[in-house]
């Protein structure tokens, strides 16, 4: 049954933390995978599920750090993984699926924001491969797994996804390249993805969903100009926040754990959720709060994940 895109009256809210999202939860025995889940939104991620009882694995493109970064949260082990590597992506897969083990949770928390313009495999431009690709080509790899846990994938895109939906015609802008277009692009694949895949898996058991979690100043404006975030406002000259509306990390954190757990979404999926609850239609110019509807659209949604097991060669649906 489609899940109607209409804020439920969860109780919480924007300044709600990801272990109030997650309090009264236990998760003894379940296991999560964390994309990106040793540095901001991620970490205070794995953190809340880990604390909650779970079984947390962090795939990380640099796992020295990742290991550095989780040291002392029980429950968390590190592999290597780097999403725009289809290699890669393969060879966390089979060696997470030569473990046996379920997945419960499936978290795909780990971007790149506005970076210049970089092609990685094939020529693919660099903020699509990471943020879409290598997520759909990780997820399919691993679904036997996803299955079998029964549980549930979160895909966490962003209110970027109201600069622009896929530009069918130029995907890896190849030309005129925008490193905000192409950060858009990918947030927008996010959240098709989980459209498309929640119609793939409802039946299986396994539920999908994409969220925004909020402003939040993290390491992933690693690419950002100093001089830039000055002048749209977010720090001074000294590097101190400004925006009174930014969330702190495990605010930011909050919804994607409330996605990955909260029994009030039982038998919900497909849907784009904000501040812990599920998010209201954007007006038709994509102004304000709320998911555009570029981004939720069934027919756009399934055409991007024909595209995706065309460009990365898996598709578990097939």
């Amino acid at each position: 049954m489609t899940t109607a895109q209409q804020k439920i009256g969860s109780g919480f809210g924007a300044r709600t933390t990801a272990r109030e999202a997650v309090h009264g939860v236990d998760l003894t025995g379940k296991l999560a995978i964390v994309t990106g889940g040793y540095s901001g939104l991620g970490l205070e991620t794995t953190r809340a599920l880990a604390e909650a009882g779970a079984r947390v694995v962090v795939p990380a493109r640099r796992p020295g750090d990742a290991r550095e970064a989780v040291a002392g949260i029980d429950g968390v082990e590190v592999d290597e993984l780097d999403l725009a590597d289809l290699d890669s992506v393969r060879g966390f897969a089979e060696r997470f699926l030569g473990s046996g083990r379920d997945v419960h949770i499936m978290i795909n928390s780990a971007a790149v924001m506005a970076a210049p313009e970089t092609r990685v495999g094939p020529g693919w431009e660099l903020q699509f491969a990471t943020n879409h690709l290598g997520h759909y080509a990780l997820v399919n790899r691993l679904w036997p797994a996803v299955r079998r846990g029964g549980g549930r994938v979160v895909s966490v895109s962003s209110g970027a996804h109201r600069i622009t939906g896929i530009r069918w015609d130029d995907v890896q802008f190849t030309s005129g390249y925008d490193k905000w277009a192409a950060y858009g692009q990918a947030k927008t694949a996010n959240v098709l993805f989980a459209v498309h895949l929640d119609k793939l898996a409802a039946p299986f058991g396994v539920r999908a969903f994409a969220l925004h979690p909020g402003s939040i100043l993290t390491p992933l404006q690693r690419h950002l100009p100093k001089a830039e975030m000055v002048a749209a406002g977010w720090i001074d000259e000294d590097g101190n926040q400004l925006v009174d509306t930014f969330k702190t990390p495990e605010q930011g954190a909050s919804t994607q754990v409330w996605a990955a757990t909260s029994a009030q979404l039982d038998g919900m999926g497909g849907v784009y959720l904000e501040d812990c609850d599920i998010a209201e239609q954007a007006d038709p110019t994509g102004q304000g709060p709320g998911v555009s509807p570029h981004a939720t659209d069934p027919e756009q949604a399934a055409r991007l994940w024909r595209l995706s097991a065309d460009l990365t060669g898996v598709d578990a649906f097939a």
